[in-house]
């Protein structure tokens, strides 16, 4: 396999919001293809079902237990994986999320808003990227060589109603992708690259319940969404995984600095 330009067996990656449902599949794509995958995030439990599924279908796998804002423990994650693996090849920042008071409900005003809540999703989507970078591509740029892909969304480029922190910190994860991009460009040469993944809408844990009612028919919001992605359905988990694979690959050797769509061409409908 290893003369396959999309061949990623053998690399280690670390997947953090690994036992999320985006994370999860990603995590699971990857050991598919034959990659050491650390399921990162704070629930030793949740970590522990992902890592046990992977070596139960072959794969191989450790559970990882961290919260992205605590550098410490982020560093001794680090160190269970260069003892296990000897390397770190792939980072995937898909750790993020929302919350209720950084959110403008329908029946609120920007005036609503809680500042406290606004802080704690910008920490939690773009400082908990820039932090897990920070220390897990030490060991890439000691490597020369490695693949950090960051988790964007449609709401980046353009804003949607509602989600005012969210929107704004994954503008800044764009921003950050691009930068950071350009720095391991010229510090650490071509063979670190760092890039983004946009997914439309994609329905976990955090927003089902704003697209979905308790009979799984969509809501006003989730009809609005459908009406404006071509494709008219929201994405499966599993569709990021190619995408994925191909930035971690030797087939993307000449691409850094892009944020790729994965939205069933919701990006590029005006809606008219």
């Amino acid at each position: 396999m290893h003369n396959h330009v999309f061949a990623v067996d053998g690399k280690v990656a670390i997947v953090t919001g690994g036992a999320g449902v985006l994370g999860r599949a990603m995590a699971i794509g990857l050991s598919q293809a034959g990659v050491h995958v650390g399921i990162l995030g704070r629930t030793h439990d949740a970590n522990m079902a992902v890592a046990e599924e992977i070596r139960a279908s072959g794969g191989s796998a450790l559970a990882l237990t961290a919260d992205v804002l605590r550098q410490d423990q982020l560093e001794k994650a680090r160190e269970i994986v260069l003892q296990e693996w000897g390397q770190i090849d792939i980072l995937l920042n898909v750790a993020g999320g929302n919350r209720a008071g950084a959110t403008i409900g329908p029946d609120q005003n920007f005036f609503d808003l809680s500042m406290p809540d606004f802080s704690g999703v910008v920490d939690l989507n773009l400082k908990g990227t820039v932090l897990p970078t920070y220390v897990f591509a030490r060991p890439m740029a000691d490597q020369k060589q490695g693949s950090i892909i960051n988790i964007s969304s449609m709401t980046a480029q353009q804003p949607f109603t509602r989600v005012v922190g969210y929107g704004a910190a994954k503008a800044g994860i764009d921003n950050f992708t691009q930068w950071l991009a350009v720095e391991m460009a010229h510090k650490y040469g071509s063979q670190i690259r760092v890039n983004a993944i946009a997914p439309g809408v994609f329905i976990g844990k955090q927003n089902r319940s704003l697209l979905l009612d308790d009979q799984s028919n969509l809501t006003a919001r989730g009809q609005t969404i459908i009406e404006h992605t071509p494709m008219r359905r929201f994405g499966e988990p599993h569709e990021l995984v190619g995408t994925v694979i191909w930035l971690c690959s030797e087939a993307s050797q000449f691409i850094t600095g892009i944020v790729v769509p994965v939205d069933g061409g919701f990006s590029a409908f005006s809606g008219v």
